[in-house]
């Protein structure tokens, strides 16, 4: 799929853009992650992260650059930015905004907001070794195809939950950063 391609999707979608004063909400606890759309010109990849093994929180797990909105964010997209930037070096005149998917809840109270974003592939990684262990590029033909993804039912308080999977080579992204493509797959391909 090209940016073309995919422009022609999403807009016909009529999926909000992000303006300058997107809201936070107060219904869960804000964060935001940036979806960077590596354009190389005939194709799209999608770049992810590799959490910190030494994190408490979600060590080792496939990610967004993103994270909790911060006082001194704006807006979401503020956030995603400065996520991305402090992650992995991401700076924002390298990423084209082009909206934003709903709001994503996950079971333990984040809302997060996926701001959607073409990249210039002109720039040069830099990990922080705090947060991020590794990065690595997907096709975006591979995610938003929904015979790569797997689905596993879970129980919670008495309710069931799906958690989605997508295989990649070696790797596995799961959970919230897999609910995210799969909800992307919906838009592009309904």
């Amino acid at each position: 799929m090209t940016k073309t391609e995919f422009l022609n999707q999403f807009h016909h979608l009529r999926l909000p853009r992000l303006e300058p004063d997107f809201p936070l909400t107060k219904t869960g606890r804000p964060a935001a992650v940036l979806i960077p759309l590596i354009d190389y010109g005939t194709s799209l990849n999608v770049l992810l992260t590799e959490r910190a093994h030494h994190l408490r929180h979600h060590p080792g797990q496939i990610s967004f650059p993103g994270g909790a909105v911060e006082e001194s964010d704006n807006t979401l997209y503020d956030a995603a930015m400065r996520e991305a930037d402090e992650e992995i070096g991401l700076p924002p005149s390298h990423v084209d905004i082009v909206g934003v998917l709903p709001r994503y809840r996950t079971v333990s109270g984040y809302e997060i907001a996926p701001v959607v974003g073409f990249v210039n592939p002109s720039f040069e990684l830099t990990l922080d070794p705090n947060e991020v262990e590794s990065a690595f590029e997907v096709p975006l033909a591979h995610v938003l195809n929904r015979k790569n993804h797997l689905i596993h039912k879970t129980h919670l308080n008495k309710r069931s939950f799906p958690i989605y999977f997508i295989p990649w080579q070696e790797r596995m992204i799961w959970g919230a950063t897999a609910a995210i493509l799969r909800n992307l797959s919906h838009h592009i391909h309904p």
